[in-house]
């Protein structure tokens, strides 16, 4: 790797996590717990139609790895790591069935399986009963999914242009 792909995708990751700060402190539209904008998300959706699939997963959880230092708990890591993996998975299957004016549908994909991914980790922590909040957090992931896809296609067409 060249030392300026490296710095490309440190500040990627910096930009992720300067995002995953930011949203920490804007108070939850959403009143459904674990329910979350995912403005980190933007980068992630972003990196995975501009960046190897290696790249990009180093992004990702140095992201999720720092985010949780900063912001978060053990939990938290647990959570985002179950829910990132099977969110870039999914992305990196589609992008290339994806053209690059509906990069958000991939977004609102990503969106459920994260959703999915973080159900998992809640069912085998807290039992059964947490299924009740994965309709909830399916709406939720795809109306959010659309907007953070949305964002990294119009920074996307943009970086294009020039």
């Amino acid at each position: 790797m060249t030392t300026g792909k490296l710095t490309e995708l440190a500040l990627l990751t910096a930009a992720a996590l300067i995002l995953y700060v930011v949203e920490l402190q804007i108070p939850n539209p959403i009143p459904i717990p674990g329910a979350k904008l995912g403005l980190a998300n933007i980068v992630t959706v972003y990196a995975v139609y501009r960046y190897r699939p290696g790249e990009v997963l180093m992004v990702v959880l140095v992201r999720i790895f720092l985010g949780s230092l900063f912001g978060g708990s053990m939990m938290t890591f647990l959570y985002s790591l179950a829910g990132s993996l099977l969110c870039l998975l999914g992305m990196l299957l589609l992008r290339h069935m994806v053209s690059g004016r509906a990069i958000w549908l991939a977004s609102v994909l990503g969106a459920v399986l994260h959703n999915i991914g973080q159900m998992l980790v809640a069912v085998l922590i807290a039992g059964k009963g947490m299924i009740f909040y994965l309709p909830f957090l399916m709406t939720a992931g795809c109306i959010t999914g659309a907007f953070t896809g949305l964002c990294a296609q119009l920074v996307l067409n943009r970086i294009g242009r020039q």
